[in-house]
């Protein structure tokens, strides 16, 4: 609950994607003021990067109850529950509706890049009076000049998009990476290889690395061109099993259908795979040789462009002055963490969790959505959505609703590392459930 101190202040909400949109709609439910900060000029920014991709969870996945009814009392009606968007029409259809409404508009800074949060006049180790204390939330906008300001509490819903796991081992760069980024040879994760980036790719020596659906789906969208397209796909698992997925019990069709399709082009040789596969090395100028280790050897791999689905993590640096509590392993919320290993959870087993178990010795601040989940790749937006509810109550001093916490999710064979952390996209949806492939 928010003290009678900080009360007079906005609760700040960073990043307008699906997440803090519906945490402003729930927020604006509960009569609390609220100010959303918004990196990018338009809601979603983020996912128009990937809105070629269509998602593998339907509308009735997608939307936020609280988001739905401000949208509904304004005319609105919502696409067919069992359809299957495209991020661009997530964003056309929902979030860009959604922010547009006046009790959310006014709300809204685009531009608005957040680079740190503490307390006002406080870094972390002053503890007299922290509770009652502002946040401080430092921005830069598009100018380039920085800028505060203040909040009662502060949730973080800004995803994990802009910071992809780097491709070598043990979770650092691999040496030359760098280099191999500025020269054009790396692209950015999920790109849009049968439109926008189709030159890039088209009739070159490809290779995707990593596991999960991003990797798939860049993998599907590749067999698609011509076949002097060589496709490699390395990976560091020895066992693809896990990867093609629950395909029929999987009870997100499209994506079970994802793995089926993908095994489908893996036995028919168009698409040439390397297990226990981990990167040491990237050299060349003017083609990219892939040094790696592997149970046979040190192996050398030439290509033309390599692309990166190696699953994100969270940038954690700009909270570097509050005091947070992560699980050392997936650097999650630490009563989240043990909920959601991938090792042992898939998307539609995690329990249902809210403010309690997303709590940090930092109070009312928050991670949510994406990027609460921090490097696990288990997420669905439909948990995010129950997070926000659960907190909002809880800041409105409604305990007994932030405490009851309900989700239903489709229950999965195995979810993988896929879209910014998120297990509702990205998929090749053709002839699953009546969607068609994105052109």
């Amino acid at each position: 609950m928010l003290t009678t101190a900080t009360s007079s202040r906005p609760v700040v909400v960073i990043g307008a994607g699906p997440i803090g949109l519906a945490a402003a709609a729930h927020l604006s439910e509960r009569g609390l003021p609220f100010l959303v900060l918004e990196a990018g000029t338009s809601a979603g920014a983020a996912i128009a990067e990937w809105g070629h991709i269509r998602l593998f969870s339907p509308w009735q996945y997608n939307l936020d109850a609280a988001a739905r009814r401000l949208l509904e009392a304004a005319g609105w009606t919502a696409p067919d529950a069992d359809a299957l968007p495209t991020g661009h029409e997530l964003r056309e259809q929902y979030l860009e509706p959604l922010a547009q409404l006046p009790q959310l508009a006014e709300s809204i800074r685009y531009d608005a890049r957040v680079t740190a949060v503490s307390r006002a006049a406080m870094d972390r180790t002053r503890t007299a009076r922290r509770e009652e204390t502002p946040f401080l939330i430092r921005i830069e906008n598009a100018d380039g000049h920085s800028e505060d300001v203040f909040a009662s509490a502060v949730l973080d819903a800004s995803g994990t998009w802009s910071t992809p796991n780097p491709l070598g081992q043990a979770g650092l760069l691999a040496p030359g990476e760098r280099q191999a980024l500025a020269a054009g040879r790396i692209t950015p994760p999920l790109p849009d290889v049968l439109s926008r980036d189709r030159d890039r790719v088209a009739g070159k020596r490809v290779m995707v690395t990593g596991a999960g659906h991003s990797a798939a789906n860049t993998l599907l969208d590749l067999a698609e061109l011509d076949s002097t397209t060589a496709i490699t796909w390395a990976v560091r698992t020895a066992d693809l099993t896990r990867v093609y997925g629950g395909g029929e019990q999987d009870e997100l069709a499209a994506r079970g259908a994802l793995g089926s399709r993908l095994r489908q082009l893996v036995d028919s040789g168009r698409i040439t795979v390397l297990t226990s596969f981990t990167i040491t090395r990237l050299s060349g100028e003017d083609a990219l040789t892939v040094h790696a280790v592997t149970p046979d050897g040190e192996r050398e791999v030439t290509v033309d462009v390599l692309v990166p689905a190696t699953g994100f993590r969270p940038e954690l640096r700009m909270l570097s002055e509050l005091r947070l509590k992560l699980d050392p392993a997936v650097e999650a919320p630490a009563q989240l963490g043990p909920l959601i290993d991938p090792e042992f959870h898939s998307c539609g087993s995690v329990e249902p969790h809210g403010e309690l178990v997303l709590a940090h010795p930092e109070k009312n601040f928050y991670i949510v959505g994406m990027k609460s989940y921090g490097r696990a790749p288990t997420f669905l937006m439909a948990t995010g959505y129950e997070q926000v509810r659960s907190i909002a109550a809880s800041l409105a001093g409604d305990r007994d609703a932030a405490d009851a916490v309900h989700l239903e999710l489709p229950e999965t064979g195995v979810c993988t590392t896929d879209l910014g952390g998120s297990c509702d996209a990205p998929t090749k949806a053709t002839d699953v459930c009546g969607a068609s492939a994105p052109s």
